[in-house]
């Protein structure tokens, strides 16, 4: 048995030793990810690798003394997270939009944004704030500083432009 001496070649000495036979150890006993554990358990020894004594029967000790605790935490966690189980597309019942519902929704939006383009930036701007965020004629002309009566103006020289657009149908507008 060697003595160990410094911390870093100690724990590289210790690594190259016992690495495989906690990797072992752990595979045997049933840890889903041996490798993942094992680097726990090193980690776990690397701060206290000044203050190992017994040489390297103290430093088996202790590593096996870790290892074993975290075989012990494995087996405590897989009992009380529930078991995965495989996906089956016959048992899913929930419903998600077809292709073809997003593109028809997507493609409404940009027909929509592509309409209201072809204001002018005053009027868009009436419409937007009096339809989409449903403000007053009052509030309306407070955000864009201008009186209710130029809002008034703007808005329905906004809705004969769009009355006029291509892509909207004749009667929509009221």
């Amino acid at each position: 048995m060697t003595e160990l001496a410094s911390a870093a070649p100690s724990f590289e000495s210790l690594y190259r030793r016992f690495a495989p036979a906690v990797v072992g150890y752990l595979t045997a006993n049933g840890v889903d990810d041996p490798e993942a554990v094992m680097q726990e358990v090193f980690i776990s020894v690397l701060p206290r690798i000044g203050k190992i004594s017994g040489g390297e029967d103290g430093a088996r000790t202790l590593l096996f003394s870790i290892a074993h605790a975290r075989v012990v935490d494995h087996h405590r966690h897989r009992v009380r997270v529930a078991p995965t189980v495989e996906y089956a597309p016959e048992l899913d019942h929930r419903f998600t939009g077809s292709a073809e519902e997003e593109v028809v929704g997507k493609s409404s939006d940009e027909s929509a944004l592509a309409i209201l383009s072809s204001l002018r930036d005053d009027q868009r701007e009436v419409i937007l704030l009096r339809v989409v965020a449903d403000l007053p004629l009052n509030q309306v002309a407070k955000v864009m500083g201008k009186s209710v009566g130029s809002v008034k103006q703007l808005q329905r020289r906004a809705l004969l432009a769009l009355g006029d657009h291509p892509g909207i149908a004749k009667g929509v507008l009221r």
